[in-house]
């Protein structure tokens, strides 16, 4: 069963949060050193630990890989979080995540470099209008995406993440149970193809891998016939197809890793390619052609709100102490039912 009479996020309300994007100040390798040497000395001075996702700016995950913080998919920054001595997390992403901690960290400071960093799926799935959604199925279990805010995971029976999600549907689908799936319809597609359970699915997509295209993928992969296709599963299904793998973040960085090929065709958000390269030096990777360039598409293969995040704002959030992530208990109590299935979850 596939419900998707829900609109997508639309293209008004994306262009409203696109008049407050801006491009982080380029800097010179000097600045560069010199913020990171601040940040350093400020996550020290207040017991602090950073904590970064995979698509944010390279010299972010760089600096978290210098002072003993995380850089890895929104599973394991939530783990690290909840796991760590630190008094503050400063979490350099956007807001689904920084509220994840908070609400499986309550007795700590949560932070952020940005409070305008949002999601295009978080935005896309509003509480009230997800509830009222859910309550035409009352007999099925509620799954949600992480990419969501901690009210519609307070409504969630479980919340996933792409690394865990088939194996958690395919688990409640051995139960018996049917299933609303939110908000991504590529990745809920995915599920359904590949543990066929019986869902339903929200309307939503994400701005970035919702723009990569099958033709463009089958052109380049022409121009590169030895390279091995890599895919996440929030990509539309024709795309998914040609892939020789497919899996979140931190699955394609394994596979690229354990790969004996040398070359790689890769969609998903390119803030990965930091990692992919670091941990690959002798391999080769190349963008997955999306709608267009420059005014012509939404994000050009990189989320325009993880580029929101910043040394410059690493910085200053850490002077000031400010873009406080707060979330309502009652809110945090829900959510953290679910979001503590997904943690403890072992298949």
């Amino acid at each position: 069963m596939n419900d998707t009479s829900t609109n997508t996020v639309s293209d008004e309300l994306f262009e409203q949060h696109k008049t407050r994007l801006s491009e982080p100040q380029s800097l010179s390798p000097k600045d560069v050193d010199t913020l990171k040497d601040s940040i350093k000395k400020l996550l020290a001075q207040n017991n602090a630990t950073l904590i970064a996702h995979y698509y944010v700016d390279s010299h972010i995950q760089a600096l978290a890989e210098e002072v003993g913080g995380c850089v890895s998919d929104s599973l394991e920054m939530a783990k690290f979080g909840k796991k760590s001595d630190a008094e503050l997390l400063v979490v350099a992403g956007v807001k689904f995540m920084g509220e994840t901690a908070k609400i499986l960290s309550p007795e700590k400071k949560v932070i952020m470099p940005t409070l305008e960093a949002t999601c295009s799926l978080d935005i896309g799935c509003p509480a009230e209008e997800f509830k009222n959604f859910c309550s035409q199925y009352p007999d099925r279990e509620i799954v949600v995406y992480a990419n969501t805010s901690a009210k519609v995971k307070a409504l969630a029976d479980w919340v996933v993440t792409s690394s865990i999600a088939v194996d958690v549907i395919d688990h409640l689908d051995s139960l018996g149970k049917k299933i609303i799936w939110g908000p991504d319809k590529h990745l809920g597609s995915y599920i359904q193809t590949k543990t066929n359970a019986d869902m339903v699915l929200w309307n939503g997509s994400c701005i970035v891998h919702d723009e990569f295209k099958f033709d463009g993928l089958k052109k380049m992969k022409a121009i590169h016939p030895d390279a091995e296709v890599l895919v996440h599963p929030e990509s539309p299904k024709e795309v998914v197809s040609i892939a020789d793998m497919v899996g979140s973040t931190s699955q394609i960085l394994k596979a690229a890793k354990d790969s004996s090929a040398k070359k790689f065709i890769v969609a998903t958000d390119k803030g990965i390619f930091y990692q992919l390269i670091k941990n690959n030096p002798d391999k080769e990777f190349y963008e997955t052609p999306t709608a267009g360039e420059g005014a012509t598409c939404k994000s050009c293969s990189q989320c325009p709100w993880m580029g929101l995040n910043s040394l410059t704002n690493l910085q200053e959030v850490l002077q000031n102490l400010d873009n406080e992530i707060i979330v309502d208990p009652d809110v945090s109590n829900l959510a953290n039912r679910s979001l503590s299935k997904m943690i403890n979850f072992t298949y």
